[in-house]
């Protein structure tokens, strides 16, 4: 597969494993991949699809063609189309059965296409201009954590409860979920009549960018967005403030805006009666793309868990995708086990309180109350029992293990998402006798704009009262000290 460390071909590749074929992944960098979930389980060649290929293809008998270069400099263009023919050749000199290509959706409708939808197509073009059988599939936008065009999108409607927008707002376009995607690519294998053709793959709806902005806003539980289409905002202008607003590198965002002029939807749906399955509704690929609780393992099976966790992100995908997740870290080495300083943490709240920070948490507890929250006056169900569930104050236990970690999640009235966690780790012993490091996580996932003004008025607080508990929490660890630790220091 060439593409394996992509937004699809990362999602790929589990499916394809647990499908029962083998896979050999072709990357530049190899050590891009160790954080993959599959890595133990794939060949990897390092190489480059403008280079040597006879390696990476050898022996092979499908080759996933996921490769783009927007925004690798000014010729990402040309250079996407010599890197297809150099693997075009090379499949061919290697008796390769079949290219399976991702590519765009987009005929032009009597208007010229974008320089990036018309890449995506010439890339096919030279693909099939060789003697392997091409099944291309042409996709719209693919809505999922990690795919840069929902992460756009995300952005626009999460940050801008108005927006100025140019006439592209109107433009129809079909999403298809990743799940949808993954599922096409795979099941393409089993079907011949695939093979040599050019099929077109979208959900079941056609909808406007408006549309799916509204959509996304209703799901995301923010306020119906005012947008305002005007006609001088041009593609190019629109793509400079988009850079502001979103985290996407500009180089790829000026691409992605230009290619919004472009109705994009299925015109052939061939593809339904070669490979038939229920399509997910788009409001139902925007939900599972916002779950970010997910474990990414999933099984052969097409499940609703399955379909959430391909929707999720990988560890793979760029530092942007996912939505904004703001954080406060902290760490300190504890002179004390792990087990002592796990025991001190699962003592939090209640009648123990928050370790030296009371008084901080006291105040955020009563605005939490007046505003209509739980307040501090739920307490704990038991000063020495601490279990998934349980209440703390005004947070809620949602992971605990042994010696090692304690998760909570706030219940507080916030526009977002907000979870405290600590990790206790193991640490280089000292003379002074056993030794470890917790780090400490404060995490915010903002909702709209609103959200992530929270944070930052809130900062100034974070300064006092996160050092504060840590320091508080170390203390307490170390006094828990067994009589035969001290005699031994």
């Amino acid at each position: 597969m060439a593409g394996a460390s992509g937004y699809v071909g990362g999602r790929l590749v589990g499916q394809l494993l647990d499908a029962g074929y083998q896979v050999r992944c072709l990357a530049r960098t190899p050590q891009k991949l160790d954080r993959s979930p599959w890595r133990s389980r794939v060949e990897v060649v390092e190489g480059d699809v403008e280079g040597d290929l006879a390696h990476a293809v050898d022996g092979i008998d499908v080759v996933y063609y996921l490769v783009h270069s927007i925004g690798e400099g000014e010729q990402w263009a040309e250079r996407e189309a010599l890197g297809a023919a150099n693997m075009r050749d090379a499949a061919a000199t290697a008796g390769v059965n079949r290219i399976v290509y991702l590519g765009g959706l987009g005929d032009g409708g009597g208007d010229e296409l974008s320089p990036h939808l018309e890449s995506r197509h010439n890339v096919g073009r030279v693909l099939a201009s060789g003697p392997v059988p091409v099944t291309e599939l042409r996709a719209a936008v693919i809505i999922g954590a990690g795919s840069a065009s929902f992460e756009m999108l995300r952005y626009l409607v999460e940050v801008l409860p108005m927006m100025v927008t140019p006439r592209w707002v109107d433009t129809r376009c079909q999403p298809i979920g990743i799940r949808d995607v993954i599922r096409y690519l795979v099941e393409v294998l089993d079907v011949d009549e695939t093979a040599d053709r050019v099929l077109e793959i979208g959900g079941p709806e056609v909808l406007s960018y408006r549309e799916m902005m509204a959509i996304y806003a209703e799901e995301a539980g923010l306020r119906k967005r005012v947008i305002i289409p005007v006609p001088v905002l041009t593609p190019r202008l629109s793509s400079h403030w988009v850079g502001l607003v979103t985290p996407l590198p500009r180089s790829l965002a000026r691409p992605l805006v230009s290619s919004l002029v472009n109705e994009v939807i299925v015109n052939d749906s061939a593809i339904v009666d070669l490979c038939p399955f229920e399509r997910v509704p788009y409001a139902v690929a925007v939900r599972r793309a916002l779950d970010r609780t997910l474990d990414h393992e999933v099984s052969t099976r097409w499940t609703g868990a399955q379909s959430v966790a391909l929707a999720g992100t990988l560890p793979t995908d760029p530092d942007w995708s996912g939505g904004a997740v703001l954080r406060d870290e902290r760490e300190r080495f504890v002179n004390a086990s792990e087990s002592d300083a796990h025991e001190t943490l699962c003592r939090i709240g209640g009648e123990q309180g928050w370790y030296g920070s009371d008084l901080l948490w006291s105040i955020r507890g009563s605005v939490d109350k007046i505003i209509g929250g739980p307040g501090m006056r739920r307490g704990r169900r038991s000063p020495t029992e601490l279990n998934v569930g349980d209440p703390v104050d005004f947070w809620r236990v949602e992971a605990i293990e042994p010696s090692k970690l304690l998760r909570l999640r706030a219940e507080m009235r916030l526009p977002g998402v907000a979870s405290l966690e600590w990790h206790v780790e193991p640490a280089p012993q000292s003379e002074a006798g056993p030794r470890c490091r917790i780090r400490q996580t404060a995490t915010f996932v903002p909702r709209g704009l609103w959200g992530r003004l929270y944070w930052y008025a809130v900062a100034p607080f974070h300064h006092f009262v996160f050092p504060r508990l840590l320091d508080g929490i170390v203390d307490a660890a170390e006094s828990l000290r067994s009589p035969s630790e001290e005699v031994a220091r």
